[in-house]
């Protein structure tokens, strides 16, 4: 049954917020009618005519289900947290947190979320405290990926990673398909024609070796073998690029450098196109520059603006929601597997045909 907010209630047009028994009233049917309708109950037990009735009647009044007491029969809150570390500080976490919400809207929920700032000891209060608002699963997501210590309490609910991998491959994660974007990368600039490539910028991290292990997957197919003075591992930022390419381009005669580069990050690549001009390298005549993650307020407005595999943040929040959500709804513990989401190419300008001289 519909909770019935406030007692009996009172006429439409009464200042108290509206019960289901006013819209019985009003829809001239009984109290029973209505709770059918609004908790998906209806049909078959009602005609399509008097179910139209009733939505048309609690429409007029402004009439809302109880949330709460919804909850307490389905003994679900409609509510899933989300949990971060650094996330809200990162340029792509909008992306994130909006696919999350989005799917969760979408299926009657609420995301309530909680940032750490990277404290374990706020991540596993921040756990406790969403188990104890019974919310209905928890999403964990990283601002960059990486094998992470599970907060304590995850185990206790539903819950999937995003953009993460479990030390213990105890919970279900939804990650970028890294090898596959260094593939990706690379067959951009093959099928441009380029055959002397260099890759610039990277980290001790997962996403490093599985782009370059991906890019040279490309390259090999073709018979291609990288230099290791074109592998620059220089880290991931704009000064970072600019080391390496000026390690790579500067007094090198045009027969002997690379045509091309496929940069870590966008930031890699803002650095390396910065060292193009100054050594007056036309990008992309003589050198073209392909990067990674498409940055928001960045990629697009670099000079020329940057051709880039992008992170598909957004899909990854919009998946790792509709896991929990189908966990939440059919009472299974999902599978602890991991998930690969392919990022798309980017195509802007600083990507052109390999020179020819």
């Amino acid at each position: 049954m519909v909770r019935d907010e406030g007692g009996h209630g009172g006429p439409p047009g009464g200042l108290g917020r509206p019960t289901s028994r006013d819209v019985a009233r009003l829809a001239g049917v009984s109290h029973t009618a209505v709770s059918f309708v609004f908790n998906d109950r209806a049909d078959g037990n009602l005609s399509p005519a008097t179910q139209e009735r009733i939505r048309q009647a609690a429409a007029r009044l402004g009439y809302r289900p109880d949330p709460v007491a919804r909850g307490l029969r389905r003994r679900r809150t409609a509510v899933i947290g989300l949990v971060t570390d650094e996330i809200a500080s990162s340029p792509f976490a909008g992306r994130l947190l909006r696919g999350a919400m989005e799917s969760a809207w979408d299926s009657g929920h609420l995301v309530l979320t909680v940032d750490s700032g990277g404290d374990q000891a706020k991540e596993d209060a921040a756990v406790a405290e969403l188990l104890d608002r019974r919310v209905d699963g928890i999403i964990y997501a990283t601002m960059s990926l990486r094998r992470v210590r599970v907060p304590e309490g995850l185990h206790r609910t539903r819950s999937v990673l995003a953009n993460c991998l479990p030390e213990d491959d105890s919970l279900p994660a939804v990650i970028p398909a890294e090898r596959a974007g260094g593939r990706t990368a690379a067959r951009l600039l093959l099928d441009e024609g380029h055959r002397r490539v260099a890759m610039v910028g990277g980290q001790d991290d997962i996403a490093s070796a599985e782009r370059l292990r991906g890019f040279r997957d490309a390259l090999r197919a073709k018979g291609i073998i990288v230099p290791k003075e074109w592998v620059l591992r220089t880290g991931g930022e704009i000064s970072g690029g600019y080391e390496g390419a000026m390690r790579m381009l500067d007094k090198v005669p045009a027969g002997r450098r690379p045509t091309a580069v496929f940069c870590y990050n966008d930031r890699v690549a803002a650095g390396v196109l910065h060292a193009a001009a100054r050594l007056g390298i036309a990008v992309p005549g003589d050198l073209s520059v392909v990067g990674y993650d498409d940055q928001e307020h960045m990629a697009e407005f670099l000079a020329p603006p940057l051709t880039t595999v992008a992170l598909p943040h957004r899909a990854m929040g919009e998946a790792a929601a509709r896991l929990l959500l189908e966990a939440i709804d059919t009472g299974r513990t999902p599978s602890a597997t991991t998930r690969r989401l392919a990022g798309p190419v980017i195509s802007r300008a600083s990507v052109g045909p390999a020179p020819t001289r």
